[in-house]
């Protein structure tokens, strides 16, 4: 029994702490875009690419300056390698050798080394390339943002999409179930053919179908948000902004007359710094033709022994010291460096014709993109007027069928139609948004 509560006690304390630890969030679809730029998971890996390029770019930097290193070093020569020397030098016999151990069984060095690029041709290009390197990543992470802030308005919309056909089949169901039953009613006085309320119950075993798919939708658009947003699936999200009013706020004319200059959209840009860095590799390549000029300054000591002493006061250290300039001058490479810098040139008119194609299917991006989000007003206007008219046909055709003056069929076509025509307008309101979202990401206006 005792365990039991103590099971019981640990399980309630699970519960409390998985409740407080679930946070609550409230965004406007501004707020929402906002805090995924920060927190979208995406968009901190793209500031963490950016943080390696400008520890990269310092690493480049780094190997042009002066370079110090220490090392120690122990030897012991348990088996001195010996050597033959014309035994004559000892008082021997002439034509003889004698064996001779050179050296002591115990060695230790120490040494520091203080070395100086004073010139590199490479070394200057690479400095060059660290600044394109880290460019691309900054350019990179606005791209992120772009493409972030374009999936949240995306994701934002769907959920207000479902939120509203939610509501909107269950005041059909409501209606619905309302008519169901007064016609049952009609028909248990024998007043109306049973075959009304048999299409009746069609009708709403579709609309329950269809609402409990959307119900299933929302969760799944809801989760799919949150997780665009950098937020836990578990945490509560609220979205204060309603479709009706994005759609009005995105309706936006002066839009469509913007001019587009490629140049501004960041494909181009990024492309464009592939082109600098293939020229910088030309560069690369040409630069190794030029000489490489080094400094060295090496200082240390060195002691020897037939016994481990070197830990001794009285052990005697021999110091050493040297300065050193090294030229190194490239003069034959069989043309292997002509060839190199060939292959970088071809590459260099390839990023070139890259970057001409990227600025002709931008222009091109944006026609369809300019065209698809005029559509979407054409439509969002059509079907707010085909919704209207379907509700005045679907109310008149439900008072003649309660009236008798109309089958089942007819009022039930009806409802079809109107039924359609509320997913129409909420499918076109929800393109309005999308598609001008599209528009101003090819525009460039982030």
């Amino acid at each position: 029994m005792k365990n039991k509560i103590i099971l019981i006690l640990l399980l309630f304390a699970s519960i409390v702490q998985a409740q407080e630890e679930k946070k609550s969030y409230s965004f406007s679809l501004d707020e929402a875009v906002t805090h995924a730029t920060t927190n979208n998971r995406s968009a901190i890996n793209a500031n963490r690419d950016i943080e390696m390029a400008k520890k990269k770019k310092w690493e480049t930097t780094a190997s042009g300056l002066p370079q110090i290193n220490g090392s120690i070093s122990y030897q012991n020569n348990f088996e001195i390698q010996k050597s033959l020397i014309p035994a004559e030098i000892f008082g021997g016999q002439p034509g003889t050798f004698q064996e001779v151990a050179f050296g002591t069984k115990h060695n230790a060095t120490g040494n520091l080394s203080l070395t100086q690029l004073l010139f590199d041709g490479s070394y200057i290009v690479a400095l060059q390339a660290s600044k394109t390197y880290l460019q691309f990543y900054e350019n990179s992470k606005k791209k992120t943002d772009i493409e972030v802030k374009e999936m949240i308005i995306n994701s934002y919309g769907s959920v207000l999409l479902a939120d509203e056909s939610v509501q909107i089949l269950q005041k059909n169901k409501k209606v619905l179930e309302k008519t169901l039953f007064d016609t049952d009613q009609t028909f248990k006085n024998g007043l109306i053919e049973e075959e009304n309320v048999e299409q009746l119950k069609i009708t709403l075993a579709s609309v329950n179908s269809n609402l409990n798919y959307v119900t299933r939708l929302k969760d799944i658009s809801l989760k799919m948000l949150k997780v665009n947003l950098g937020i836990e699936i578990e945490d509560e999200l609220t979205l204060t902004d309603k479709l009706d009013d994005l759609t009005q706020k995105n309706l936006d004319l002066a839009l469509k007359s913007t001019d587009f200059n490629a140049t501004s959209n960041i494909n181009y840009v990024i492309t464009k710094n592939f082109v600098e860095q293939r020229n910088l590799e030309m560069k690369l390549e040409k630069s190794k033709a030029l000489p490489s000029l080094f400094a060295g300054v090496n200082f240390g000591y060195n002691s020897f022994g037939n016994k481990f002493t070197f830990f001794n006061s009285e052990q005697k250290y021999f110091n050493f010291s040297n300065l050193g300039i090294t030229l190194n001058v490239p003069i034959f490479s069989s043309f292997a460096r002509s060839a190199r810098t060939q292959q970088a040139q071809i590459a260099l008119e390839k990023a070139k014709t890259d970057l001409t194609e990227t600025e002709q299917k931008l222009k091109l991006a944006y026609q369809n993109a300019k065209s698809d989000y005029e559509y979407s007003i054409e439509q969002y206007n059509s079907s707010k007027e085909s919704l209207g008219l379907a509700e005045r046909i679907e109310n008149k055709q439900q008072i003649k069928f309660k009236e008798g003056l109309s089958s089942s069929f007819d009022f039930t076509e009806a409802q079809r139609q109107l039924y359609s025509s509320q997913q129409t307008y909420l499918q076109a309101m929800v393109d309005v948004i999308n598609k001008k979202a599209a528009l101003e990401k090819i525009i460039g206006n982030q």
